[in-house]
């Protein structure tokens, strides 16, 4: 079996990842959650969005490669302004779901938030910055594609809808666009 040794600034930025993964779990766990499914999406997703500018902060630290430093780039920006726009709404956002489908919703954030923390925490790391960070930030959309889709099929605060098909659209787009650059990369 070949094992990979990894290099100082490798180490480095995984330490940092990981940090930024331990602090995101913590935070989407710890959430001050209620019976509104709205303010459950807002206050479980901003930490999540806030862990994606992190961890794209970063990368930029660290790689200068230009197709994933724009990624990064859009990602701090767009995220920063998804968290500006779920903070502007927090307040309208707390009319109580019914008990069965808070339920429902919370079942299947569970299935959807454990899937993306373990595939986030089990990444198969390289010596290679970009692939590390595009195989971390693969899942963690993903896992906010699915949050949202799965918050759509329940009644929510008529001004958080187009803020959960922005974070969609702009994902998957994201998503397409690491997985094209893995392809490149050769993984």
């Amino acid at each position: 079996m070949k094992y990979c040794v990894f290099d100082d600034r490798t180490k480095d930025y995984l330490c940092c990842y990981y940090s930024i993964l331990d602090n995101m779990i913590q935070s989407m766990e710890g959430a001050d959650t209620n019976d509104s499914i709205s303010h459950n999406f807002i206050v479980q997703m901003i930490p999540h969005h806030q862990a994606a500018i992190e961890m794209s902060d970063s990368l930029l630290q660290y790689s200068a490669w230009l197709p994933l430093r724009r990624i990064a780039a859009n990602i701090i920006s767009s995220q920063t302004k998804g968290i500006n726009d779920m903070c502007r709404i927090a307040e309208c956002c707390d009319k109580p779901s019914s008990c069965c489908d808070l339920t429902l919703y919370q079942r299947r954030l569970q299935n959807i938030t454990h899937t993306m923390f373990c595939e986030m925490d089990g990444i198969r790391s390289s010596n290679n910055i970009n692939v590390n960070f595009m195989r971390g930030m693969i899942p963690h959309h993903l896992g906010a594609i699915r949050m949202a889709e799965n918050a759509l099929h329940y009644g929510l605060c008529s001004e958080l809808i187009p803020i959960l098909e922005a974070i969609i659209i702009s994902q998957r787009r994201s998503v397409q666009e690491m997985q094209r650059l893995l392809r490149l990369a050769g993984c």
